[in-house]
């Protein structure tokens, strides 16, 4: 079967393009941050006959951290519908953390046709990085990636979200043309620096999905707007008190680190 390229690499598109961020794929978990395999396929099939029908938005695949479950799960299903998904790495993570995919499996990824971003050395939270760290997690991510797969890294996802001006900045320093945020919209083609994604819960139904990628529907921009509320919130309460919240709220799984996603 062939692979199709990503939204913005083929002629003659629709307008807008709306990426979906997925994280961990797995049965039996109440954690929001875990979409079941079952779910996933419905929705990969849903996005197969949305390209086919030509939409005027459609929807691109992305998956953060680097979780083995994106390689044995996420992998065969992408490639039986033809399709190429975004994964975004945390470097540190990889071949030495349980649950993560090891360097083998990346580069298999990788010569598989799927696309390799960067998420940070270590999952820091970078408005919260002193400049050392930063370049650790920005340019030292990149470089071994680079290393690593023997390919050019320009693509980077931002670690819970989260960014202002001086991350920005040291983002274009270190080598990246595009970052993906967390901010749920759609993005006009061709695709600026910034770029948007929605995060796919556990929860997501098709019917949900299908909602946020019709033409007019104002579910996104509701979502948008939440967003924005909820960042406000983490400003007001700091880091540590909004995680724990954010961990109780989203059926968070004790993993031994004290890491979390909270975005």
């Amino acid at each position: 079967m062939c692979i199709e390229s990503p939204l913005e690499e083929r002629a003659g598109q629709p307008q807008q393009s709306l990426y979906l961020l997925y994280h961990e794929l797995r049965d039996g978990s109440e954690y929001s941050y875990v979409c079941e395999t079952t779910i996933f396929e419905r929705q990969i099939d849903f996005i197969v006959r949305l390209r086919k029908a030509e939409s005027n938005c459609l929807a691109e695949v992305t998956f953060d951290d680097g979780h083995i479950s994106n390689y044995e799960y996420a992998l065969p299903i992408l490639q039986l519908w033809g399709l190429v998904a975004r994964f975004f790495i945390t470097v540190g993570w990889t071949g030495k953390r349980p649950g993560f995919m090891g360097w083998r499996e990346l580069r298999s990824l990788h010569e598989s046709g799927q696309l390799i971003g960067a998420h940070g050395w270590s999952h820091a939270l970078l408005t919260n990085c002193a400049q050392e760290d930063l370049d650790r997690e920005l340019s030292g991510a990149r470089l071994m990636l680079e290393d690593k797969l023997g390919t050019s890294i320009t693509t980077m996802s931002l670690p819970g979200g989260r960014y202002d001006r001086r991350v920005l900045a040291a983002c274009r320093e270190a080598g990246y043309t595009q970052i993906f945020t967390s901010v749920p919209r759609a993005e006009r083609l061709p695709l600026g620096f910034l770029v948007g994604r929605l995060n796919v819960r556990g929860d997501m139904t098709l019917d949900r999905l299908r909602k946020v990628l019709q033409p007019g529907n104002r579910t996104l921009a509701r979502l948008e707007r939440q967003y924005r509320i909820k960042a406000a919130a983490k400003s007001l309460m700091g880091d540590r008190l909004y995680e724990k919240i954010w961990a109780l709220l989203n059926g968070k799984e004790p993993d031994g680190d004290g890491w979390d996603y909270a975005e």
